[in-house]
């Protein structure tokens, strides 16, 4: 595709794997690769399940070299192919850009990117860029529930293509792509008509190595919350109203909660229940609530909420009086709706989170409602049934490397069937560089990589894409390796 001269390089050569189950646009997306004027020498893999090769027909020629593998599925027998193909790609006077495999879609794409863990030479020669997984946005329901193809080639994906946007409405799109992230919350979710993405967006995106990765969701990586929003109050001495719900309220008044309208539908328990905590707070010299002081009590009074919403509930049914000594309070509710008088003794200031649910909060005061001097969201761990799920772990301070070895290993040794892929950026003690690890199954590559930056925070973050994983066990464990 390009005539420039090529780069003499050591440097790995970057592999992309597309997949997709049968008939989300795998084809189309190649072409639009190909036929972009990007000026890279690429190198295209196709892989057909049967004994007659149709794929490649379809595919338009240029001067990209096209292999096809017809005798198997790419994730069992055909592997030896592939590295044999890749093999033969190395002996090439002029360097490839890139190499793109195309999946069948029935296939598992793990194997697949096991191929460059397994064999020393494709480890040092190639780099597995990404996993792109197309998903039919108007078809994919039919096999998320039945197929575990499916939802593996959406739990292995680096970057998510939502294709046949045009053929969904977007409220429809907006569910589908609520329910891609449950399982897989790290990968980068892009819409198309036609696979019509940037190919910045899908080649050399270093989608596998999670430092590199650009398209995160942050509150991915946040640790879980049994609530879902907290917020200061500065309260006077005397009996006032913790109310929940629109009832009888002048919708003129100013809400205290942030969440008021969004429309959750999650809840933690019945539609008609509501869990709080409200403790006394430790109001900082100067009222400011961004001090490090103040941030450290909040701090402490959430760590203490925890535990508070991991207790035995105190029920309080509309009407009832609720305690402020940081118990938790589980609201029993009217129709969505409850008013329930809080007594103080003394003026001060007080923290109150909520569980989740879609009822907004009210603290009144009087006939008017009182704002938080400070709030904050959290992320909250929210129940489904999907199998397939991700666990973000984002921890300061530095790892024993023995005791990181150790954890590593018994985790893949029990629970490496059930990983689909693992990636992260470790902090290791004594030593000055980032380390980088990738995983998949229960194969494990970890390289040092570039020294940390002055001033730079020392936080090791990880992902773990998977079923039947233990989130709380992730944590724990991990928790070990600090030094």
């Amino acid at each position: 595709m390009s005539n420039s001269p090529a780069v003499l390089t050591d440097a790995p050569i970057p592999v992309t794997v597309l997949t997709g189950f049968l008939g989300a646009g795998k084809t189309t997306l190649l072409n639009r690769i190909l036929t972009e004027q990007h000026g890279l020498k690429l190198a295209v893999i196709e892989n057909e399940f049967g004994e007659v090769g149709v794929d490649h027909q379809l595919v338009i020629q240029g001067e990209e070299e096209l292999f096809e593998m017809n005798n198997g599925c790419i994730c069992c027998s055909v592997r030896g192919d592939l590295i044999r193909i890749l093999g033969r790609l190395l002996k090439r006077k002029d360097r490839l850009d890139g190499i793109l495999i195309e999946t069948t879609g029935l296939a598992d794409p793990g194997p697949v990117a096991q191929t460059f863990f397994t064999d020393d030479e494709m480890k040092a020669r190639y780099r597995l860029d990404s996993i792109v997984t197309v998903v039919d946005a108007k078809h994919i329901w039919l096999h998320l529930d039945d197929s575990p193809e499916a939802k593996k080639q959406i739990g292995f994906a680096d970057v998510l293509i939502l294709n046949k946007t045009d053929l969904v409405p977007p409220a429809e799109l907006d569910r589908l792509e609520e329910r891609v992230r449950r399982i897989n919350a790290a990968a980068q979710i892009h819409r198309a008509r036609n696979c019509d993405v940037p190919l910045a967006a899908v080649l050399n995106v270093g989608g596998f190595n999670l430092s590199r990765a650009t398209g995160l969701d942050p509150k991915f990586l946040e640790p879980d919350y049994p609530f879902e929003w907290a917020g200061v109050y500065a309260l006077p001495a005397g009996t006032h109203t913790l109310a929940i719900g629109h009832c009888g309220h002048d919708h003129g008044h100013d809400h205290a909660h942030p969440h008021e309208g969004e429309g959750h539908s999650h809840h933690r328990h019945a539609e008609n229940e509501l869990d709080v905590v409200i403790a006394p707070l430790k109001s900082p010299p100067d009222g400011d609530f961004a001090s490090p002081a103040a941030l450290a009590a909040i701090a402490s009074a959430t760590e203490a909420a925890v535990l508070a919403f991991a207790d035995w509930e105190n029920k309080v049914a509309d009407g009832g009086t609720v305690a402020t000594g940081g118990t938790l309070q589980r609201l029993l509710l009217k129709d969505g709706c409850g008013h329930y008088p809080l007594a103080l003794d003394a003026p001060g200031h007080f923290i109150v989170f909520e569980g989740c649910g879609e009822h907004p909060l009210h603290l009144e005061v009087g006939s008017e409602n009182s704002r938080p001097v400070w709030q904050q969201d959290f992320h909250h761990s929210h129940s489904h049934d999907d199998d397939v799920t991700s666990v973000g772990i984002s921890t300061p301070g530095e790892l024993d490397g023995k005791k990181l070895n150790t954890w590593i290993g018994e985790l893949l040794r029990t629970k490496g069937n059930d990983l689909y892929r693992m990636k992260g950026v470790l902090s290791v003690k004594g030593s000055a560089r980032r380390l980088v690890f990738q995983g998949v199954h229960m194969l494990f590559d970890a390289k040092l990589d570039r020294d940390w930056k002055p001033g730079e925070p020392r936080t090791n973050t990880l992902v773990f894409i998977g079923k039947n994983l233990d989130r709380a066990a992730l944590n724990e464990g991990f928790k070990t390796c600090l030094a």
